[in-house]
């Protein structure tokens, strides 16, 4: 959990903020996994702060939510290209993807239950960038990543 939240500081992901009047603070939780290896070895465990964007309303908190999708007939004909051209093919995971994408519209959430700010616990995150969980998060990272 302490790695995720230097990610998020590291990331500039929010600032915290008095709630404007009229704006609600969306929840967030963590979400935990257990990472294996190929043998089914413990590799490490993994927390992610998620918002919790069920409770956005389209038109008042996002508009979009377009992320565009790799067809396999696609990726096929890709594989098959290189593999006939002898072409090296890399695949990228990008690490903390969402939190590259900034974001449009004005976002709050609640500060992560045991990361409050002491003496601050009024305060909400104003979202700079996408986070996961939020309704618009694929769209802001396409965006970024078309740019």
């Amino acid at each position: 959990m302490s790695k995720e939240m230097k990610s998020l500081e590291n990331n500039n992901v929010w600032k915290l903020t008095v709630l404007p009047p009229g704006k609600k603070a969306n929840s967030c939780k963590w979400v935990y996994k257990v990472k294996t290896n190929s043998d089914g070895s413990l590799e490490r465990y993994k927390a992610r702060l998620v918002a919790r964007g069920f409770d956005q309303k389209f038109g008042s908190d996002y508009d979009e939510t377009f992320c565009p999708v790799i067809r396999q007939e696609s990726l096929r004909t890709l594989v098959a290209l290189s593999t006939q051209k002898e072409l090296e093919l890399h695949h990228v995971d990008v690490q903390t993807a969402f939190l590259n994408g900034t974001l449009q519209e004005e976002v709050y959430m609640e500060q992560p239950v045991g990361y409050e700010v002491k003496g601050k616990k009024k305060l909400v995150c104003k979202l700079n960038k996408s986070i996961y969980g939020l309704k618009q998060s694929s769209r802001c990272w396409n965006t970024t990543l078309d740019s």
